[in-house]
């Protein structure tokens, strides 16, 4: 589980080109677009790992976000990973939000069920929504996190995201001098350098 006792500070994160490469699940899962009702079956993830106070929390945010947007289809847009009993073991949304007045594409909620962490169906699920955008020629890509989310950190510097410094969109105060601070206490020397050659 993510460690919460760890500092909050917006970190930002931007990709400005497509690392070519085919998202790749183990064995026994498979990808699966957002049906009806599976704003449930996210909420629970969503829940099961602390994102939210209530199941009801979740899919009422899911719904209000995603599900009222007219001109961006979330059946098109919202990546599942399914094991063989189609249950849903991880999930990714490519989105869109506000830069000054302009849209711009940001990854939203990138999660595994803690119980099928480490088999690398996060690395696949943030590969499969990259080439969404990319397939619509939708670059950047922004993401907003926070240092207690520092493995995801790792994994989105290695599919061609930096750390940006100044640079921030939606409604975020970008803190990077917290983050990278925080980050540094946290992270083993090598990664922590990892994602000191990756900023910009």
């Amino acid at each position: 589980m993510l460690d919460r006792t760890i500092p909050f500070y917006n970190t930002i994160l931007r990709c400005d080109h497509y690392l070519s490469v085919s998202p790749v699940l183990p064995d026994g899962y498979e990808f699966r677009m957002y049906q009806n009702g599976d704003e449930r079956k996210w909420a629970q993830l969503e829940y099961e790992i602390g994102d939210f106070d209530s199941v009801q929390e979740a899919e009422q945010y899911f719904i209000s976000t995603y599900c009222s947007k007219k001109d961006f289809d979330i059946t098109k847009r919202c990546v599942f990973a399914v094991n063989e009993k189609d249950e849903i073991v991880g999930s990714c949304i490519a989105w869109k939000d506000l830069r000054n007045d302009t849209f711009v594409s940001s990854l939203h909620w990138l999660v595994v069920s803690p119980q099928y962490q480490g088999k690398g169906i996060g690395k696949a699920l943030c590969q499969k929504v990259m080439q969404i955008f990319f397939e619509n020629d939708k670059f950047p890509v922004y993401i907003h996190t926070q240092p207690w989310s520092y493995k995801a950190i790792i994994l989105y510097i290695r599919q061609g995201f930096k750390i940006q410094k100044t640079d921030t969109f939606s409604q975020y105060e970008n803190q990077f001098d917290l983050a990278m601070c925080t980050l540094k206490k946290i992270l083993p020397e090598n990664q922590y350098k990892e994602l000191a050659h990756n900023i910009e």
